[in-house]
């Protein structure tokens, strides 16, 4: 059995961002060892906040925005930052923030919640998931 997972997260979608944390606290809840890397638009998902403002859903679910927001807030379900610390407290998640995509963005990790750990490169990041399992979301 693998004992790591390794999530790449280039979606910065509601959607996506609930997907990421949820595998995430599931296999951490299952003691496997989670690092996440943010790249892109999954990393500008995690500036201070913009969980609080986020809205959007992938293009192909869109038109289900409305109605899954209304039974998520009925059903009382953690946001997906929540979820993500909720896991954290469960498990080993290591979230990391892709260099590259904060010197483009001209971002420090003072700019990202309190849940990404450090800035790190591609090759780190691969190296620290061999012998594990990867997804991409």
């Amino acid at each position: 059995m693998q004992d790591k997972l390794s999530i790449v997260l280039f979606s910065g979608t509601v959607d996506k961002l609930m997907a990421a944390s949820i595998i995430a606290t599931g296999a951490a809840a299952m003691g496997k060892e989670v690092n996440v890397f943010l790249t892109f638009w999954g990393l500008m998902a995690f500036k201070k906040d913009a969980w609080k403002t986020n809205q959007r859903m992938s293009a192909d679910f869109a038109d289900f925005a409305p109605m899954a927001a209304q039974a998520m807030q009925e059903k009382n379900v953690p946001n997906w930052l929540e979820t993500l610390r909720n896991g954290m407290e469960v498990g080993t998640i290591k979230v990391q923030a892709c260099g590259m995509t904060m010197d483009l963005f001209g971002m420090s990790l003072s700019d990202l919640e309190d849940v990404v750990s450090d800035v790190t490169g591609v090759a780190s990041f691969v190296s620290e998931s061999e012998g594990g399992q990867s997804l991409f979301i």
